[in-house]
């Protein structure tokens, strides 16, 4: 999980560009010195634009064509051939993302075009559901777009392995790591029960194009002229796309990271999703192109397997990655896990194996509304 190419205004004040590896800023400047005259840019405005979850960072440089985006994402760490397959089929899609203006692959530099500097989060009221739903209506457009153009053997597959690997980061990082929490025997069967009938859940829904982390920081408010309708929404973050479970950005985007949304807010938009993808053929499974309540059972169970893994990504960052701001997100991600965790019997189990975990006390008696 990373943050967007700028999750902010541009600064009144950029800030300065530092480097901790005198060799490598040496290789940039004169890369950079290389493909000024190319591309018209302007050296002496190059600052921060924004760092992410990962070892890549993103810096904002001027030319004669406008800002420009530069990727810094040493090769040692970051490998940035999924970011320039998954750009090309994007846009191949009709999507905003990105234009790749150059690459120096062996040293992980790249010039980007520039999508903005207004993430679609950065306008958003939790507290006024109708002034954000057009902009979902937009994200859902976009994703529906990149969902048609979906085909086997194209990008990484969702598969099992994968899920439980992402699972895995959950007892690994924030049981263990993090909350220090030492599970017995009874306490794990519960653990691996829950996490096969996830898995199960998910792997049964049909697969597309996969963002993996469709979200309003990773979407940017077109730019637009005065007096005109804005562009399309950029899209960002998409180099760890996979082919997988048509439920998981619907699930990601509604149930963000970052901010919460009242659930009647949640399944408006979700419906109206719903809606689009039956209409281009993508609800074509039992009975989900009938029934939007089976569809959004599969969006809950989705949506569980991404709250588990982000709990651990978010730990991991962290502990291992001196990121500490992440954590502050958490309590929103159990809150989710808790709440689908409650709607189904089957997972009754591992919502008091979670309460015990949170040191929550809960009332004893009937619950209703489980499914």
């Amino acid at each position: 999980m990373t943050q967007p190419v700028t999750s902010s205004p541009a600064p009144t004040h950029p800030q300065p560009v530092t480097w901790a590896d005198p060799a490598r800023a040496a290789a940039f400047t004169a890369w950079l010195a290389d493909e000024a005259p190319r591309h018209g840019l302007h050296p002496a405005s190059l600052s921060l634009a924004s760092a992410d979850a990962s070892f890549r960072r993103y810096l904002r440089v001027d030319s004669v064509a406008g800002p420009r985006i530069i990727m810094d994402a040493p090769p040692d760490k970051e490998n940035c051939v999924p970011f320039v397959q998954v750009a090309e089929l994007m846009a191949a899609a009709g999507l905003n993302v990105p234009q790749v203006l150059a690459w120096q692959q062996a040293q992980g530099f790249m010039l980007l075009s520039d999508l903005g500097a207004h993430t679609m989060m950065s306008v958003l009221d939790p507290q006024q559901p109708q002034a954000a739903a057009p902009l979902y209506s937009q994200a859902t457009d976009a994703l529906v777009q990149w969902q048609k153009a979906s085909r086997p053997g194209v990008l990484p597959v969702y598969d099992e392995a994968l899920l439980r690997r992402e699972l895995a980061l959950f007892p690994d990082w924030y049981l263990g790591q993090y909350r220090q929490f030492q599970m017995d025997d009874s306490q794990r069967n519960v653990l691996d029960k829950a996490f096969s009938t996830i898995v199960q859940h998910n792997l049964a829904a049909p697969q597309v194009f996969v963002h993996r982390d469709f979200m309003a920081r990773n979407l940017m408010l077109g730019q637009a002229e005065p007096g005109a309708l804005p562009g399309p929404l950029g899209v960002l973050d998409f180099q760890d796309a996979v082919y997988g479970p048509i439920t998981y950005d619907i699930a990601s985007l509604m149930r963000d990271a970052f901010l919460t949304w009242e659930e009647d807010f949640v399944i408006d938009v979700t419906v109206r999703y719903w809606e689009k993808a039956r209409k281009a053929g993508l609800m074509d499974f039992e009975d989900w192109h009938s029934d939007f309540g089976a569809f959004y059972r599969g969006v809950e169970w989705m949506g569980l397997q991404r709250h588990l893994k982000v709990a651990g990504i978010f730990a991991r960052l962290t502990l291992r990655d001196g990121k500490p701001r992440y954590l502050a997100d958490t309590p929103r991600f159990i809150h989710y896990i808790r709440s689908t965790a409650n709607r189904y019997r089957a997972l009754g189990p591992l919502l008091k194996f979670i309460d015990q975990v949170e040191n929550i006390q809960t009332v004893s008696g009937y619950a209703y509304g489980r499914v």
